[in-house]
């Protein structure tokens, strides 16, 4: 049995909680190895909706769930999501939940920074959703992060707090802030430490015990690949690496470990927040996407940005990301089209060009080069075979996998787990 690594292959929010969802039913173990609780996940199970930002899927179906050190923990996030998980129902305890003992923490300073740079930087600025997540990750980086196994020795923790503060401080009297309260900062600490401390462990040590047993690892990304640090959109980009090599090095697994690697492309293009996005529809048919896929941030409530599917990029992401097969989702919210659209290159200065630029300037300017579809007017929602498909829709289909040179390995047609068409088992199928 293979493992499987989930990411998304377009800018987040590809619809990816409903498939990890789906896949974390027939997992053994479901781990988050990259970013913080600025990604969410929004899970449809029965009646029920949850909604997670920090938590691996998994953890709605009392699967073995783990939080690896590739990730920056708010502590205080983390007790808010589990009281209000509980409060639906889910059980949550160390038998079914790990945090990695050497993941950093977000502390309230992070937040404070981010706030103040967003707000400072005027047309510069990235869009963050403020939560201290990329300044979480510079500290880490810089060597001066507080981690989940300083919690169990926070009377040694002067030396830290030293270098933390002769960074955050300088910082703060830039925007003409006080420095740092490290009293106040310990006394939080001390106050969550035992609730953190209770998950805390070397995972690593768990998953290699869990991966000898023969068990099915399925590791979730969360934002997508043009929002990874390197390979993203940068500097509008998130503060971690989001493609699938990062499960390796953000779970404490090598890199043979990453098995079937799933993207998560939609059928059309969104994008929250600043950056490039060369098929950005600002007219009805933007409209009319983001009203029928409810295209709302799960996290930030913010509205999408909507526009044409654009193969150039998810052929970039899965070439980057080494993608074995995609999942297609939201299908549906193309019903009805009297065509549809499909970017296939750009033009760029007199060129054309088959790939997306690194430089922001170059990004901005691209013109997209569209190939159109005859549409379908019959309905795509809660398709569970081909047969239930409309030939139109599935020449769709077929052209997307030709544009993007990665196979579909599943369709979901409707946000119910159950409403799937399976092409290739990703657990089972190597590729």
């Amino acid at each position: 049995m293979a493992n499987v690594t989930v990411i998304g292959a377009q800018w987040g929010d590809e619809g990816k909680g409903k498939i990890v969802d789906w896949l974390a039913s027939r997992a053994d173990a479901v781990v988050r190895f990259q970013g913080g609780h600025n990604a969410g996940h929004t899970l449809v199970v029965g009646d029920k909706v949850y909604k997670l930002s920090l938590l691996p899927s998994g953890i709605v179906t009392g699967t073995l769930s783990i939080i690896g050190n590739g990730v920056v923990l708010d502590p205080w996030a983390l007790k808010a999501e589990i009281e209000k998980l509980e409060g639906q129902g889910v059980t949550i305890t160390p038998d079914n939940f790990a945090i990695a003992d050497n993941c950093p923490l977000i502390l309230p300073l992070h937040r404070d920074l981010d706030g103040l740079r967003e707000t400072a930087a005027g047309a510069g600025k990235i869009g963050t959703t403020g939560r201290g997540i990329g300044p979480a990750y510079e500290d880490k980086v810089g060597r001066r992060a507080i981690r989940v196994c300083d919690l169990a020795h926070l009377d040694h923790l002067e030396p830290q707090l030293d270098r933390l503060c002769a960074h955050h401080d300088a910082l703060r009297a830039g925007f003409d802030q006080p420095p740092v309260d490290r009293d106040e900062l310990l006394a939080d600490l001390r106050e969550i430490a035992p609730f953190v401390l209770q998950f805390a462990q070397p995972v690593w040590k768990r998953l290699k015990k869990v991966r000898k047993a023969g068990a099915k690892i399925l590791f979730e990304g969360a934002q997508g690949v043009l929002l990874d640090v390197d390979h993203g959109t940068y500097p509008f980009v998130t503060s971690s690496n989001t493609v699938s090599g990062t499960a390796a090095a953000g779970s404490g697994l090598g890199p043979g470990s990453t098995g079937f690697v799933l993207g998560i492309v939609k059928a059309y293009t969104t994008r929250v927040g600043s950056g490039p996005f060369p098929t950005e529809l600002n007219d009805d048919v933007g409209q009319r996407l983001g009203e029928r896929g409810h295209e709302f941030g799960t996290v930030t409530g913010r509205q999408r940005r909507c526009g044409w599917f654009d193969a150039v990029l998810v052929r970039q992401s899965c070439a980057i990301s080494g993608v074995t097969g995609i999942a297609l989702t939201k299908l549906d919210v193309l019903d009805g089209f009297d065509t549809v659209r499909i970017c296939t290159g750009y033009r760029l200065d007199g060129k054309i060009l088959d790939y997306f630029p690194s430089h922001a300037a170059d990004q901005a300017a691209v013109e997209p080069i569209y190939e159109e579809m005859e549409g379908w007017r019959e309905t795509t929602a809660g398709a569970r075979s081909w047969a239930d498909l409309p030939a139109q829709a599935i020449k769709y289909i077929q052209r997307v996998q030709e544009l993007i040179e990665t196979p579909v390995a599943l369709v979901s047609t409707s946000p119910e787990r159950e409403d799937t068409i399976l092409v290739r088992d990703p657990f089972v199928d190597r590729g």
